[in-house]
């Protein structure tokens, strides 16, 4: 579901708990380290864990967390661990103590509801019987695959629920038109994590791909295939060519105006008629539209220059569903039919035999995040019942774990941060009278939805059964599928949710104009009922300002109040506005973790999550400050209030990866590493300074003029 709501326009504050923070070499003891904890003291941060040996203007994000981070190595299973997967890990421990309950009973005395979720559960645990069911599960769908005999077939079975797919297709909101969804499409593909990877022909990248090509040989292997690396050989080079001639760079794929290109069925037809385009949609039920939204085509000339494209971005442009079209044609069937093949086995390696679990694993957990352990099964048996009926775990979920004054106390933190906004719209020296309407209008229009949906999902039609992992996965991807499909010429679900009651995280959809918290992270350290009005407003407040800065982001700023994608920006507000985005590009860009400065935060690709970052804290900074109505806050244990809201911003980002992760993040993630979340957001406050008594000596400070202020 998210990844649909990503690819229309929408940001969450931390995705897959944000991106990583402070490295951790790989290859240290991975051993039998507990699981971290923290203190937040009796206010909501524990000061007794500063370090007074760093000044906090040098480094703010190690003088708020280093103790912590030193006390506090990483556990074997995870590749990063903060404040985001500390709040993960109680999530899943307190769902577990759900369904535990209802494993303890009799089985007769469940309810169809809760027998499904113990058979979800029960199932995916059972890895003895996994085991010794073999690969006989999946064969019927290998088998189908291995009998397509033409690229028709394939497109047919493309289109077909649970199988992947290099074109494909999914219903949301249409963007332009907010009031009816559409069908996108678009091309992937790739089995690394971004064509970065196979384009690499550094000694680390190399290896990377030596490592993935030994991983298909032993996936298809399993699969039967006689000469498994040779033809693992073909599949990597089928991706190389996608790598080469079809993907888009990342940072560019974030312009929504370029990913928008309306087609009729006709017009998409014509893009290549030899290409069995209508047997895939027929296949996944996606013909019955008049409008398809590509969102990889290569613009034209014309559009190009309509846009104020640049040749450097033309030059990062790949040529998108039509060279993906052109590729499958070339490239032979049996090539093809082992791309989906291993892709099958890939994708549902969790329910297949443990040695096919363990190669993925070791893949995609040991080689690109350096993970050294995988997660215990109970960990990931609560993650697959959240897969398959997550609404209905979560109902269970927000009854027990989210008590209404938590939705209270939140909804007023939101009223003022739309008042801390809307003082800053009207305050702003750089915007227009007219623009200044514009944003208004969209601010009164924020849909705010907090701590769960109303009307929680009962799953109905969706059958589990005991001990069929694989069968229960593919009767929910059937389920969605259709109830995705449905949503095609009926009126827009706004009581929708991207995100379940128990997930760790936020997000802003331009598409919808929403902003959404689940109850998950509204405990600390982001929020608690008895901390410290500095400490919330520090740590909730400013994600409830990074989400509506979203709304103002370099591309959220596209859509206006009703969710549409449109310029309601004059040509010089604009202007004015990308400047200080351009700046927040160069100022991140300069932060290198690794390869003495060779290796950098992509300033481009974060840029919608930095504006985000450095307009939600300033604004929950004002709305905190609006709350304490003229007044100063008390001191608290030798800190000011300023100091303490400025800590508590430092502590929910408080976290450490290791290396490999990292190199991962700083390639595919829009999210900055957590260090430069804190220390390039602090930097752009005068408060801060003030607080800390930051001077020009100091490592972080920038001169008054080089300071980004946005809302």
């Amino acid at each position: 579901m998210i990844d649909r709501i990503f690819a229309v326009g929408a940001s969450a504050l931390a995705l897959a708990f944000a991106a990583p923070a402070v490295a951790q070499d790989a290859s240290a003891p991975a051993a039998e380290t507990a699981t971290p904890t923290m203190s937040f003291g009796e206010w909501g941060f524990d000061p007794s864990g500063i370090d007074h040996s760093i000044d906090p203007g040098d480094d703010f994000f190690a003088y708020a967390n280093s103790k912590w981070l030193k006390a506090n190595p990483l556990p074997p299973e995870f590749s990063r661990y903060g404040a985001f997967t500390l709040l993960a890990e109680k999530s899943t421990a307190d769902v577990k103590a759900l369904v535990d309950e209802l494993t303890a009973k009799d089985r007769a005395a469940l309810t169809a509801d809760e027998k499904r979720i113990v058979d979800a559960y029960e199932g995916f645990l059972d890895t003895a019987a996994i085991d010794a069911a073999g690969l006989d599960p999946a064969k019927p769908y290998l088998e189908k695959i291995r009998g397509a005999e033409t690229l028709a077939d394939l497109a047919t079975l493309w289109g077909a629920v649970g199988y992947p797919s290099p074109v494909g297709g999914y219903v949301s909101v249409d963007a332009k038109e907010p009031t009816r969804y559409s069908v996108y499409i678009g091309s992937g593909g790739l089995g690394l994590p971004d064509r970065d990877y196979y384009l690499d022909e550094g000694d680390k990248g190399k290896a990377i791909q030596g490592k993935y090509r030994e991983y298909l040989a032993f996936m298809l292997g399993q699969a039967g295939y006689d000469d498994a690396a040779g033809m693992a050989q073909k599949v990597y080079d089928f991706e190389d060519q996608i790598a080469r001639k079809v993907s888009w760079d990342r940072a560019t794929r974030r312009n929504r105006d370029l990913t928008y290109n309306a087609l009729s069925p006709a017009e998409l037809g014509k893009i290549d008629p030899a290409f069995p385009m209508a047997a895939l949609l027929a296949s996944a039920k996606l013909a019955d539209t008049d409008r398809y939204i590509i969102g990889d085509l290569p613009p034209t000339a014309a559009r190009a220059a309509q846009l104020g494209l640049d040749a450097g971005t033309l030059a990062k442009i790949g040529g998108g569903t039509p060279a993906m079209m052109a590729l499958l044609q070339a490239t032979p069937v049996e090539v093809l039919q082992a791309w989906t093949v291993k892709g099958f086995l890939g994708a549902n390696a969790a329910a297949l035999p443990s040695a096919i679990d363990e190669a993925q694993f070791d893949f995609y957990g040991r080689t690109l995040n350096g993970t050294p352990q995988q997660r215990p099964r109970w960990k990931r048996a609560i993650g697959e019942s959240e897969s398959l009926l997550g609404e209905l775990v979560g109902a269970a979920y927000a009854q027990r774990y989210f008590p209404p004054e938590n939705k209270k106390a939140m909804v007023e933190l939101v009223e003022n941060l739309r008042k801390a906004m809307g003082i800053s719209i009207r305050e702003n020296t750089w915007m227009s009278p007219e623009t200044k309407k514009e944003a208004l209008a969209k601010l009164a229009a924020f849909d705010p939805k907090i701590g769960y949906r109303d009307n929680l999902e009962t799953y109905e039609g969706l059958e589990i059964m005991p001990g069929q992992p694989l069968a229960n996965r593919m009767a929910a991807a059937r389920w969605e599928h259709a109830d995705m499909v449905s949503k095609l010429g009926g009126p827009i679900d706004r009581t929708e949710w991207g995100m379940l009651p128990q997930t760790v995280n936020a997000y802003y959809n331009s598409t919808k104009n929403e902003i959404v918290f689940p109850a998950g992270i509204l405990q600390q350290p982001f929020f608690g009922l008895t901390a410290d009005p500095a400490v919330n407003y520090g740590g909730i407040g400013a994600v409830i300002g990074h989400e509506m800065g979203h709304g103002f982001d370099d591309q959220g700023s596209k859509s206006d109040g009703t969710g549409m994608l449109r310029n309601w920006w004059t040509d010089k507000d604009r202007a004015a506005f990308d400047k200080r985005g351009d700046m927040l590009v160069e100022q991140y860009g300069k932060f290198c973790p690794f390869d003495d400065g060779k290796t950098c935060v992509n300033g481009r690709l974060s840029l919608g999550e930095n504006i985000g970052d450095v307009g939600g804290l300033s604004l929950a900074y004002r709305a905190y400050r609006l709350s304490l109505n003229g007044k100063e806050a008390p001191v608290i244990d030798g800190l000011t209030g300023d100091q303490r809201f400025f800590l508590a911003w430092a502590q929910v980002w408080r976290a450490q990866t290791r290396d490999a992760a990292m190199r991962q993040r700083l390639v595919t993630g829009p999210h900055s590493p957590e260090q430069y979340r804190t220390n390039g957001v602090v930097r752009q406050m005068d408060a801060w300074y003030k607080a800390f008594d930051v001077t020009p000596d100091d490592a972080l400070y920038l001169p008054p003029e080089q300071r980004v202020s946005i809302w």
